[in-house]
C-alpha cells in the first residue's frame, strides 16, 4: 500500500464529494475505508465518495458511494465536478463518462458552468424500481408523490411551501417505504414561478443535503409530467440553483462546480482503518 492516498475535495452547490483517482493509485477501496473517510470529525466527510477508474470505452469510469457506504448508481453533481476536473486535465470541452447509469456525455456550458446528460428518465415501475406494478405519476402514499428513476430511485412530494416542512422529520419514513425495495431519495418541491421550482432533498444513505443533481432531474421530470412546468426549468435548492432541460436525448443538468482542495490521507490514518 502506498504511504499516502491522495484525494480531491469538490462540491456542486454544497453537495460535497471526496474524489479518489484510481487511475494513479493501485488500492482497493474497502467498506471500512469508505466509512472512515465519510466521518466529518475523524476523516474528511462527504455526501458521496466518487472513484475515478480507467475506461477503454470512455474518458473515465465513475463509481459512487453514499456516506453510509451504500452504492449510489448515479450522482449528477459529482459527475459534473469530475467532468470539469477531467476537461481541465485534458484540455477537452466535451467528454464521455461511464457510470452504472451508462455512458454520460458532459461538456462545458460557458460562464464556468458544466452540463451532463443524465440519460432518459425511468418512468416504469420496474425500472425505478418499485415493489409492485402501479402508476408512477401519483403513488398510493399520503400526498400522492411521483416516482422517477434517474439511475437511482426518487420520490417527489409537491407541497405548498417546502420551507415550512422539517425535512429531517418528514423524509426518513419514505426513504425506507416498502414501495421502494432499494430505498429512495426524497424531495419536497413547490412551484416558485414560471418554469421555476423550489426543492429540498433528502438523499438515501446520506440525509439532508444542500443540493442533488439527480434529484433536481427527477423533480423537473415529475413537474413536467404533472403539467406544472415545461421541460426546461430552474431548480432552486438550499445550496443554489441548477438548470434542468428534459430533451429528446435525455435530461441535461447544468450548474457550477467547485474544486476546493487537494489532500492526502496519511499512513497513520490508513493504518488506523479497521
Amino acid at each position: 500500500m502506498e504511504d499516502e492516498l491522495r484525494f480531491i475535495k469538490m462540491h456542486g452547490l454544497g453537495n460535497d464529494f471526496v474524489v479518489l483517482d484510481m487511475r494513479v493509485h493501485n488500492m482497493q477501496v474497502t467498506p471500512a475505508m469508505i466509512s472512515a473517510i465519510a466521518d466529518r470529525h475523524r476523516g474528511v466527510g462527504y455526501d458521496q465518495l466518487a472513484i475515478i477508474m480507467p475506461s477503454a470505452t470512455s474518458d473515465a469510469r465513475l463509481i459512487f458511494y453514499n456516506a453510509d457506504g451504500s452504492v449510489s448508481g448515479t450522482c449528477g453533481n459529482a459527475t459534473r465536478c469530475i467532468a470539469q476536473y477531467l476537461m481541465t486535465e485534458t484540455g477537452k470541452d466535451r467528454l464521455a463518462l461511464t457510470t452504472e447509469r451508462g455512458r454520460l456525455e458532459a461538456c462545458k456550458a460557458g460562464q464556468g458552468l458544466v452540463s451532463v446528460n443524465m440519460g432518459a428518465p425511468q418512468l416504469l415501475w420496474n425500472e425505478i424500481p418499485l415493489a409492485e406494478d402501479i402508476d408512477t405519476l401519483k403513488l398510493p402514499i399520503e400526498g400522492n408523490p411521483t416516482a422517477t428513476g434517474m439511475g437511482n430511485p426518487h420520490c417527489t412530494f409537491f407541497v405548498k411551501d417546502v420551507d415550512q416542512i422539517s425535512l429531517a422529520e418528514f423524509a426518513p419514513r419514505y426513504e425506507h417505504h416498502l414501495l421502494f425495495p432499494q430505498r429512495t431519495n426524497v424531495q419536497i418541491v413547490h412551484v416558485a414561478g414560471q418554469d421555476r421550482l423550489r426543492m429540498r432533498v433528502w438523499e438515501r444513505g446520506v440525509g439532508v443535503t444542500l443540493a442533488s443533481g439527480s434529484s433536481s432531474c427527477a423533480v423537473a421530470v415529475a413537474a413536467a409530467r404533472r403539467g406544472l412546468t415545461g421541460r426546461s426549468v430552474r431548480v432552486d435548492l438550499d445550496g443554489g440553483t441548477l438548470n434542468v432541460d428534459w430533451r429528446e436525448d435525455g435530461v441535461w443538468l447544468t450548474g457550477p462546480t467547485a474544486h476546493v482542495f487537494n489532500g492526502a490521507f496519511t499512513r497513520e490514518f490508513l493504518d488506523g482503518i479497521a
